[in-house]
């Protein structure tokens, strides 16, 4: 955008960013040439036992829910949206009352309205880092301040932060981390905003799918200063249904809910969100119970899994989703994900949140059947990059080569020295993966799943004699993949 405004909008918007979520499916499948139905979603975090209208059990039927919809799509929603704020104020308990449900177009355009009814151009708003990029896109619209302390400084907030902030952003479990408060230190959080007027809005958007005891949705009621958000997207992995609701104090609630758009719900959404509320069993559903443990067990194993990965440092598993430390990794956040998207398997690649850069990734936690699938792709994409490896150590192997000679390099960083004397010209053996367990290679059972190529038995190729006989072929005119074959044929097979 040039420097002159070109446009009539407020001028902090001409630099604005979009805010970049997780759940690219269609993009992935345009850039890739994947159908989209091809591609396993680890991006987004939804319950992992997908809706419950798969659940005949769940006594919910979506064809039913159209179909009852059907007779209301000639007609204006009722804008009080009577039937859903009961059910919603039932299905969290707690004694909240349909007086303090606000409902909104999914959690973004909840977030928006409490900005938009809270923030000025100027404020300063607290976004403890790392956490959902949506709350700073809606304060950054309306032209306030960002302050960003770190996640684990929240509970020292200094009287003058507090003071000076008109909204600090809590999100719990913290997405992307999964970090879980707990209610007793949100409650002393709360205490505090109170008395420094500060709004606390604890964003409770993956509470159902971890340990709800910990809400703090009752707050509300006895104090202004606290909001609190739910999402229904997340419980019951409808994603395209845009549905949630916020919770504030019934003085609160009756502006907000003349503040947000009119008709924010139309009459599909209205009415499968009173259906879902409405579940029996509610909060302790067989199915929203048995997501809560599927979770639990499946999230574990794939911790398990993941940090057999070498370079990963993996996350608690509080709720449906994994963080993970890949600082230590061969591959940053975005050649992983690029190369698992490649592969038709998303994963969420953190560099978009405040504070993260290319060191981390997030990870839902789905059946154990796909997060098998996961561990797969990723052993995929480690092997594709040892290849790569091998084959840019070779070329720079034969660069050398072709001034020095053969060189005589005796340790080697990826391989142990097998023998006195080893000669390390090929750090990377330019066969790799032979597959011919004549030479001492092996497949073994790989710790992410499936097999792999082991060499360490094979000393072939650091012994001098040989590897001047194979540097010889491979350094004849011609091109490199078809001199290594030759090299084969010529140097190996008569050997073995």
């Amino acid at each position: 955008m040039s420097e002159q405004r070109s446009v009539p909008l407020r001028e902090h918007l001409l630099a604005l960013k979009p805010c970049r979520h997780g759940g690219l499916i269609q993009e992935t499948s345009e850039t890739y040439g994947i159908p989209e139905g091809e591609i396993l979603d680890f991006s987004a975090n939804f319950n992992p036992l997908g809706s419950p209208f798969d659940y005949p059990e769940s006594g919910l039927n979506f064809g039913d829910i159209i179909e009852e919809s059907l007779g209301k799509l000639l007609e204006y929603p009722d804008n009080r949206y009577l039937e859903f704020r009961e059910a919603a104020a039932r299905f969290v308990g707690l004694g909240v009352t349909p007086q303090s449900i606000i409902p909104g177009n999914g959690s973004t355009e909840i977030v928006r309205l409490v900005v938009e009814s809270v923030v000025e151009k100027g404020d300063k708003v607290l976004l403890p880092w790392p956490t959902f990029g949506e709350y700073e896109m809606q304060c950054r619209i309306v032209g306030a301040e960002p302050v960003y302390p770190a996640q684990d400084e929240v509970d020292t907030l200094s009287d003058e932060m507090l003071d000076k902030a008109k909204i600090l952003f809590i999100c719990n479990p913290n997405n992307p981390t999964g970090k879980l408060r707990s209610r007793e230190e949100l409650k002393a959080l709360a205490e505090r905003c109170r008395e420094h007027k500060t709004l606390l809005y604890v964003d409770e958007a993956f509470i159902e799918l971890s340990d709800y005891s910990q809400s703090v949705a009752d707050l509300p009621a006895d104090n202004d200063y606290v909001f609190v958000m739910r999402s229904l997207t997340k419980d019951f992995a409808i994603p395209g249904i845009r549905m949630g609701f916020g919770i504030a104090s019934p003085d609160m609630a009756e502006i907000l809910n003349t503040a947000r758009l009119s008709w924010n719900l139309g009459a599909i959404a209205n009415t499968t969100g009173i259906a879902l509320l409405n579940i029996e069993g509610g909060i302790d559903s067989p199915y929203l119970k048995k997501a809560r443990a599927m979770i639990l067990e499946e999230g574990e194993k794939l911790k398990a899994k993941l940090d057999r990965i070498r370079g990963f440092e993996v996350g608690e598993v509080n709720v449906n989703f994994i963080f993970v430390n890949i600082s230590k990794f061969m591959l940053d956040s975005g050649e992983l994900s690029a190369r698992l998207a490649a592969r038709g398997v998303l994963i969420r690649d953190c560099v978009s949140f405040h504070g993260l850069g290319k060191d981390y990734i997030r990870v839902a936690v789905r059946t154990g059947e796909e997060n098998d699938r996961l561990i797969a792709a990723i052993g995929e994409v480690i092997t594709e990059w040892g290849r790569e490896q091998a084959k840019n150590e070779l070329q720079q192997v034969i660069e050398k080569a072709s001034e020095e000679g053969i060189g005589g390099r005796k340790t080697c960083e990826y391989y142990p020295c097998h023998f006195e004397g080893q000669n390390c010209t090929f750090c990377f053996c330019p066969f790799y993966p032979c597959e011919n367990e004549k030479t001492g290679g092996k497949w073994i059972k790989s710790s992410r799943g499936g097999r792999v190529w082991s060499c360490v038995d094979c000393h072939l190729v650091h012994k001098k004699e040989i590897a001047q006989k194979v540097l010889d072929c491979l350094m004849q005119e011609g091109d490199t993949d078809e001199l290594v074959k030759v090299a084969w044929k010529k140097v190996m097979e008569p050997i073995l």
